[in-house]
């Protein structure tokens, strides 16, 4: 895949992520809690792509057991583990504190990256995450007017949703050195879906499911924002730095300011449409990185899957 393609392909996945309010925000109002959105989304992502990889190539399911280790990294300890730090930090903070807590991760990302994959850290890079960081600020509209406080558990886990953000990209890199982009892809979900389901409570609105717009919002959630997502993200992280990847994706809080603009008839201010135009500068930067990456490094083995 050439480098730009890859570059679109994380956008892209980025941008169905970006449109995930468009579905969750209904489940909401159908009477879902969040714990258990997240157990829905991961059973139909998995069951979408258990079906998608049978027709696709079955050879995908092949994996060592002892690699399972990878999956539990991408499907427990991040995607699980991200989501309930997510929900956490809603609760005792507020949406907009914790959405930019949680785009702490790119710098995590990078931080990871550089200590594992022995990737530069360039004066590039440190450019684009601090552009991305106030962009992302100016967009959710914590700046320039934010005047609250936070407890310090609070902190903890928005930044914890940042930290296990962060590990999807690093040990999909890991996994993605032994396997193909959908193998990596749909065993995160099947390893999320069994760990989370017995504690999400999901049989207490099983009537639900008798209402076409629970079906409606679910299979978007579970197809459109998750399988489609996280299979052009993970295809994209195949061929393209952690760190960058990460800070790509981070066009995701731009898509989900315009979608409730333009859906939700929510109203941006001028701080908001300059966090976007940050964001967009933010990956136009990173992407024109013209550094070379060494034959021998772990990142041009993965590009040979």
């Amino acid at each position: 895949m050439d480098k730009k393609v890859a570059v679109l392909s994380i956008a892209a996945g980025a941008s169905l992520w970006g449109i995930i309010g468009l579905f969750v925000s209904n489940l909401y109002v159908l009477g879902f809690s969040p714990l258990q959105v997240v157990a829905a989304r991961a059973i139909i992502a998995t069951i979408f792509l258990v079906s998608y990889t049978l027709f696709r190539n079955r050879n995908a399911f092949k994996i060592r057991l002892a690699d399972s280790k990878y999956f539990v990294g991408t499907g427990i300890i991040s995607i699980v583990l991200f989501n309930w730090c997510m929900f956490m930090a809603i609760e005792e903070t507020s949406i907009s504190v914790s959405a930019i807590l949680l785009y702490t991760a790119p710098a995590f990302v990078t931080i990871f990256a550089r200590i594992l994959f022995k990737e530069k850290l360039t004066l590039r890079k440190m450019i684009a995450l601090f552009v991305t960081f106030v962009g992302c600020a100016f967009v959710i509209g914590v700046f320039p007017n934010f005047t609250g406080s936070i407890s310090l558990f609070g902190l903890v886990v928005g930044v914890g949703s940042g930290f296990f953000y962060a590990l999807y990209s690093i040990f999909g890199k890991f996994a993605l050195a032994k396997y193909d982009s959908l193998t990596v892809t749909v065993y995160t979900f099947i390893f999320a879906a069994v760990a989370v389901t017995p504690f999400s409570g999901l049989w207490e609105v099983i009537h639900l499911f008798t209402n076409f717009k629970t079906w409606l919002f679910v299979v978007g959630l579970g197809f459109l924002s998750t399988m489609m997502a996280f299979i052009l993200y993970t295809k994209g992280l195949q061929h393209i730095e952690s760190s960058r990847a990460s800070i790509i994706a981070t066009i995701e809080p731009v898509v989900a300011a315009l979608i409730g603009f333009f859906v939700f008839q929510e109203k941006l201010n001028l701080w908001q449409y300059t966090g976007i135009i940050m964001v967009i500068a933010a990956v136009i930067i990173v992407q024109e990185t013209r550094e070379k990456i060494p034959k021998k490094s772990t990142l041009s083995k993965n590009t040979a899957i």
